[in-house]
């Protein structure tokens, strides 16, 4: 059988960051309007955007609603971090709202920690009067498309790569970032101008508990088309969330049948909404996995070789098999999913992986990064697939 080594790393650095990391946003981050006019597609009136105070009981987070002038918020990091990598950022919110600073803002200082450009998206909420109160709203599936054309239009004025853009979403923001990823290919708008002529596409998209991917019987949304041209995604979900972790195991496993790379980190506790907050729960790991995640780093754009979050790093290696196709599941995975197979038996290491790595994923000496992470440093009942 094949084996590949599999690198962990720890950066500290990072960890001073993986919560919602003291950082706190530029004073004067740049402001820009999604669209030249009145943004397409809105009807009704749903009166001024508006700050909602938290109730008693409810996490202090700055809920904005109302939104009928769809904005991005770009965060630089420092000159001497920068990667030229950028990620829009999609609050969620159930639709209704904006988490603005637990999925926004602090997500966006996080990311320029690390050398990459936060760009958060204001799309708008919350569903207009004439939509159905369970659907997706097409207005945020328009401003999301416009947003990502509009940040790799300015990619030279940014000083952004284009072919280095993604996507990261929180809940709603979760399943936006899924639409948009998935129907990149088809408009939902009438293009106005020569941004509209640019790709929509991400280049990775990062998906955290996601929302409204699947229906009850777990069955994936119709809006989510996923196709072998669909970008690299990584997934995070508490198995203990409200919103079911289904929503993220499904949508990976149709990722994998459909041959795109994939990673899924299902938590063995941390509910809903935990964003970058530290909680002591394993869920709070998530921020340090992603940017090692070899479907983002080694699979055609992503993250690429510049972003230097594992260099300098301590490391631990682990020869690891490489999985085989198969029938069996193991204890950590949902049961019954075809094309399981466990990575890790016991302790620490419980794991699935599905399906064969895929060539790719293996970075050449040159990407200076060192190979893909194991998952030596799992949380006790939790589980990645990949």
């Amino acid at each position: 059988m094949k084996r590949v080594l599999l690198v962990a790393g720890a950066l500290a650095a990072w960890l001073a960051v993986s919560g919602p990391l003291h950082a706190q946003p530029p004073a004067k981050p740049l402001t820009v309007d999604v669209w030249p006019g009145k943004p397409p597609g809105d009807k009704g009136d749903v009166g001024p955007e508006k700050e909602l105070e938290a109730k008693p009981g409810q996490t202090r987070v700055k809920r904005i609603t109302n939104v009928t002038r769809p904005t991005l918020t770009v965060f630089r990091p420092t000159k001497d971090k920068d990667t030229g990598a950028a990620v829009l950022i999609a609050p969620g919110g159930g639709y209704n709202i904006l988490a603005w600073d637990l999925e926004g803002e602090e997500v966006a200082a996080w990311l320029n920690s690390v050398g990459v450009t936060g760009i958060v998206l204001k799309y708008r909420v919350p569903r207009r009067p004439d939509m159905p109160k369970g659907g997706a709203p097409p207005q945020a599936l328009m401003d999301a498309q416009r947003a990502l054309s509009l940040v790799r239009s300015k990619a030279e004025e940014w000083d952004i790569n284009p072919k280095r853009i993604g996507m990261l979403g929180f809940s709603a923001g979760g399943h936006l970032t899924a639409w948009t990823a998935t129907n990149f290919d088809k408009r939902v708008y009438e293009p106005l101008d020569d941004v509209d002529k640019v790709s929509c596409r991400p280049d990775f998209a990062v998906l955290i508990y996601p929302a409204y991917l699947v229906g009850k019987g777990n069955e994936r949304a119709r809006d989510i088309r996923i196709t072998k041209e669909t970008p690299p995604m990584f997934f995070a979900h508490a198995s203990d969330d409200g919103v079911k972790a289904e929503n993220s195991i499904m949508t990976y496993l149709a990722l994998k049948q459909a041959g795109v790379a994939a990673e899924l980190h299902v938590y063995a506790s941390g509910g809903h909404g935990f964003g970058l907050r530290p909680s002591g729960r394993p869920c709070a790991t998530w921020p340090k996995t992603l940017f090692s995640s070899p479907p983002l780093l080694y699979r055609g754009g992503g993250w690429g070789e510049g972003v230097h979050a594992m260099e300098g790093s301590d490391v631990v290696s682990r020869d690891l098999p490489l999985p085989r196709p198969s029938l069996r599941t193991g204890r950590a995975g949902p049961p019954q999913q075809r094309g399981l197979r466990p990575a890790h038996a016991g302790g620490r290491h419980r794991g699935i992986h599905a399906g064969r790595l895929r060539p790719g994923l293996v970075p050449p000496a040159r990407h200076g990064l060192g190979d893909p992470p194991s998952h030596r440093s799992l949380p006790a009942g939790s589980a990645v697939w990949r």
